[in-house]
């Protein structure tokens, strides 16, 4: 059996992306060999096949960090033959070979059942930036951000973890600040639900120690400066969760919030997230994420069309989420 793969290579010249046949022999260790119908493309993804960040750490690499399918054959008790399944993390795309393949070989503890609220393809427009939305929205719930505690802030807002999160936010009740560098996206933003939309350029300074209490909660993008201006601008007792690095890996804040207001920074891994977790994420989706507001952020594009499609997503010209369909042929 041969398949179209992509295929990441490295060399002294650099780094290289080829749509390559590749065979099932060829295919990494696992237990489960997936059929693969629709994968996505997230800011890990374009990191990835731009070369801009680390990712791939074992060469050469089929890239994509999720996909969906229907299970071909499988040797683990817990899953069989027909089976709809999603995986999120567990390295594919970085150290195992990922979902921008037409079949993926895994560890079949690293899969899900689709829920059946969901097609392969909105499973996919949801994707690792949906359930990373979701772990952060989980995460407030844990400390108590409620609705009646105040705004919530969500940064990077019209990208694809800050665009579904600002629905599932809305949908559950809570009053969203939404900060975008893209303020002509305040149609959109509002139409997902946000009841503000600020400019996230009123984020990226230098932070002060503490400033105005402004959000009992907030789920961060981008760290850096941003992230230190979001805690020192959260409520007494709020909690921001933070899930992503698009400005930094630095937090160039103080402690400040921390002792005098106690405010919680919780972290948010959707690469290695326990499976009794991952399960629980995916059925507030089902139950949470209104599905018109879904379809209104997300597109649907070949997945031939992702090496065109990544670079966009760096500077920002993205918005919401994109579904890549294996079997649909770029016109």
């Amino acid at each position: 059996m041969q398949f179209k793969a992509l295929v990441l290579t490295k060399s002294p010249e650099g780094q290289r992306a080829e749509w390559s046949d590749l065979t099932e022999a060829e295919l990494m260790p696992g237990n489960v060999l997936v059929r693969v119908s629709h994968t996505t493309l997230n800011y890990k993804d374009a990191l990835a096949l731009t070369g801009k960040a680390p990712v791939v750490r074992r060469w050469p690499m089929v890239p994509g960090i999720d996909f969906a399918g229907i299970v071909e054959t499988s040797t683990d008790p817990g899953i069989k033959p027909g089976d709809n399944v999603i995986l999120n993390g567990w390295g594919a795309g970085e150290t195992h070979f990922g979902g921008y393949a037409q079949y993926a070989r895994v560890d079949g503890r690293w899969l899900v059942e689709r829920p059946a609220a969901f097609s392969a393809a909105e499973a996919m427009a949801i994707g690792t930036a949906g359930f990373t939305a979701m772990l952060a929205v989980m995460a407030l719930e844990d400390h108590g951000v409620a609705p009646d505690r105040g705004p919530v802030l969500v940064t990077g807002a019209a990208g694809g973890v800050g665009s579904i999160a600002v629905s599932l936010l809305s949908h559950l009740g809570h009053h969203v600040i939404a900060a975008t560098g893209r303020v002509q996206e305040e149609g959109f933003l509002k139409s997902l639900g946000a009841a503000e939309v600020i400019d996230r350029a009123e984020l990226t300074g230098p932070a002060k120690p503490l400033g105005r209490e402004r959000w009992a909660g907030a789920v961060d993008v981008a760290g850096s400066q941003t992230l230190a201006n979001v805690l020192s601008m959260t409520r007494y007792g709020g909690t921001v969760a933070a899930c992503g690095l698009a400005q930094g890996l630095d937090l160039p804040g103080s402690v400040a919030p921390f002792i005098l207001r106690g405010v919680t920074l919780a972290g948010i891994d959707s690469v290695m997230c326990p499976k009794p977790r991952r399960i629980a994420a995916w059925q507030r989706l089902a139950s949470d994420l209104d599905p018109g507001r879904l379809a209104a952020l997300s597109r649907t594009e070949p997945l031939e069309n992702v090496l065109t499609l990544a670079p966009e997503m760096l500077v920002g010209r993205i918005r919401g989420r994109v579904v890549l369909d294996v079997g649909q042929r770029a016109g």
